[in-house]
C-alpha cells in the first residue's frame, strides 16, 4: 500500500515556495519527474511562481520515450515552451554558455538505484559544470524505489582504472542503496570540491521503503516499466552484455530472457535449485528488440517471492554462469552500440564494472556482490536518512 506520507523534494520547493524563486533557474527534468500528486516537476515549479528559464534532459529525452543509447537532440519542451538542451547526445554537460545566463540549477530526475543507469552520472556531469561555473546546485532528493537498506547493497565496486564509462564513472556499488541527493553529498566530498551544493531532502522516508509498498512508481525510460522491472535490472540487465535476449519489448523486460538456442526445461530447473528468494517459469517468446528481434526466443521468466532474501546482482551473475555451463559453445559476448559507446565493445565489463567481465564468468570466478559493511563505513558520513 503507497505511504501518502512520503513527500518527494519537489514537494518541498512547491509548499515552501523557497525566496530565490524569481532567479534564473535552469532545470535538469524528464517526464518521469512528478510530484506526489502526478504533476510534472516542471509544470508544478513553474504554476507555483518559479522562474524557470531552460530545461535540460538526460538519456531518452525529456519525454522519457527515447531508445536505450540512442542520441537525443535539442528541442522544445510540449509541455512549458521552453527550450531543452540535451545531455545525451553531442555533449554529457551543460557548458559555460548554457549556464552564463543561469543563477541556480535544479535537478529532479528519479533513479532505480542501479550503477549503469545513466541517470546518475547525469547528475555528476551536471555537478562538475556548477562547480566550474560556480553555480548553485539543487538537488530535489527522491526514493530509492527498489530499496535504500545498506545492508542490502550489492557489488562488484566499479574498477575506475578499468571501466569507467557512462555506464559507471566513478567506484560505487552496481546496486548502491542510496538516495541520488546521498551520492551527490559523497561525490561533492571526494571528487568535486568548490561546489555551492543543496540537497531538498524527502520526508518521512526510511530506508527500507520501496514503491512495491510505499510510495508509487513512475516509468522512468522505455524499458523501466514497473517497479518489478527495477527490482531485477540491477542483475539482469547484466544480460545486455552477453547474446541472450533481455526482454526490450515485451512487457516483462529484464525479468524475462532468453534465445532460439536454449533449452527452456534444463535452463528453469538449473536456475530455480539455485534461487530460492524467486519462482522461476519457463517460457517461449518473440524477442521485441536486439540480436533476435522477431525470432522466437526459449527461456525463462523470474518472480521475486521473497523480496529480503532477493539480491538481483547476484541473481544475474548466477544467470550468466548459469548459461554459460550449459551452452559454452553458444554464448558470447555481445557488441552494444551506443551513443556514448559507438563501437559497443566491452559492454559487459562496463556493466559489472570489472575488467575481462565474462572470462571471469566462462571461469566461475567469485565476483565479491556481498559488501558486508565496507559501502556502510563509506557512505555513512553522506547519508540523508
Amino acid at each position: 500500500m503507497e505511504n501518502k506520507n512520503v513527500q518527494y523534494g519537489i514537494d518541498q520547493l512547491v509548499e515552501k515556495l523557497f525566496t530565490w524563486k524569481e532567479k534564473r533557474i535552469a532545470l535538469v527534468t524528464n517526464d518521469a519527474a512528478k510530484t506526489t500528486s502526478r504533476i510534472a516537476s516542471r509544470i508544478a515549479l513553474i504554476e507555483n511562481g518559479y522562474n524557470i528559464t531552460k530545461l535540460f534532459s538526460p538519456e531518452h529525452g525529456i519525454h522519457t520515450k527515447g531508445e536505450d543509447g540512442v542520441a537525443q537532440h535539442n528541442a522544445t519542451d510540449i509541455l512549458t515552451g521552453l527550450p531543452v538542451i540535451s545531455l545525451y547526445g553531442a555533449k554529457l554537460a551543460p557548458t559555460e554558455e548554457d549556464l552564463q545566463d543561469i543563477d541556480i540549477v535544479l535537478f529532479d530526475i528519479p533513479d532505480i538505484g542501479c550503477r549503469f543507469y545513466t541517470y546518475l552520472w547525469t547528475m555528476t556531469y551536471v555537478m562538475e559544470a556548477c562547480a566550474t561555473c560556480k553555480k548553485k546546485l539543487i538537488i530535489l532528493d527522491r526514493p530509492n524505489p527498489i530499496g535504500a537498506s545498506l545492508e542490502k547493497a550489492e557489488g562488484p565496486m566499479l574498477d575506475e582504472t578499468n571501466c569507467s564509462s557512462f555506464l559507471g564513472r566513478w567506484s560505487i556499488p552496481v546496486k548502491h542503496a542510496c538516495t541520488l541527493g546521498e551520492l551527490a553529498n559523497y561525490f561533492a566530498a571526494t571528487k568535486l570540491s568548490g561546489l555551492e551544493l543543496e540537497i531538498i531532502k524527502v520526508k518521512n522516508y526510511r530506508r527500507h521503503y520501496t514503491a512495491l509498498h510505499d510510495f508509487s512508481f513512475v516509468p522512468t525510460s522505455p524499458a523501466m516499466t514497473d517497479i518489478h522491472t527495477a527490482m531485477c535490472y540491477p542483475g539482469m540487465g547484466l544480460l545486455e552484455g552477453v547474446n541472450v535476449d533481455e526482454g526490450r519489448g515485451t512487457e516483462t523486460p529484464f525479468r524475462v530472457c532468453g534465445a532460439p538456442w536454449i533449452a527452456m526445461a534444463a535452463l528453469q530447473k538449473e536456475l530455480q535449485e539455485q534461487l530460492p528468494a524467486v519462482k522461476v517459469k519457463g517460457v517461449r517468446y518473440s524477442a521485441q528488440a536486439g540480436v533476435y528481434k522477431n525470432q522466437l526466443c526459449h527461456g525463462v521468466e523470474l518472480f521475486v517471492t521473497n523480496e529480503k532474501l532477493f539480491f538481483a546482482v547476484q541473481t544475474g551473475i548466477i544467470v550468466l554462469q548459469t548459461l554459460y555451463k550449459l551452452y559454452p559453445n553458444q554464448l558470447t559476448e555481445r557488441l552494444y552500440k551506443t551513443n556514448i559507446n559507438p563501437s559497443g565493445q566491452r559492454h559487459l565489463d562496463l556493466l559489472l564494472g570489472v575488467k575481462d567481465a565474462f572470462a571471469g564468468i566462462q571461469n566461475k570466478e567469485p565476483f565479491v556482490t556481498q559488501l558486508n559493511i565496507e559501502w556502510i563505513n563509506t557512505m555513512s558520513d553522506y547519508l540523508l536518512y
